[in-house]
């Protein structure tokens, strides 16, 4: 599941990296309005990509982590009606 985000926020920020120096570089010369249009889309992908890179799959069970801090935990876990084994104090 990991890869598959990393491949898409490579792939989505590529193509901003891509859309950016094609609209300045080669496009500008027949069209500027058009470069700056393709700009305004590359601005909008990078928190696009940031978004599809962080988000989490069904199989992820991070709610399910313990924080490391055990009256957050045990709190946590006297919501959900779980019942942990008690770690001790270090």
């Amino acid at each position: 599941m990991y890869a598959r985000r990393r491949h898409a926020y490579f792939l989505l920020m590529g193509g901003c990296v891509f859309l950016f120096v094609s609209a300045w570089a080669f496009v500008r010369l027949w069209s500027v309005p058009a470069a700056v249009a393709m700009c305004f889309v590359a601005m909008v992908i990078p928190p696009i990509a940031a978004v599809v890179a962080n988000r989490r799959g069904p199989d992820d069970r991070w709610w399910d982590d313990p924080s490391g801090d055990p009256g957050s935990d045990a709190w946590w876990d006297e919501l959900d009606g779980k019942k942990r084994p008690r770690q001790p104090d270090q």
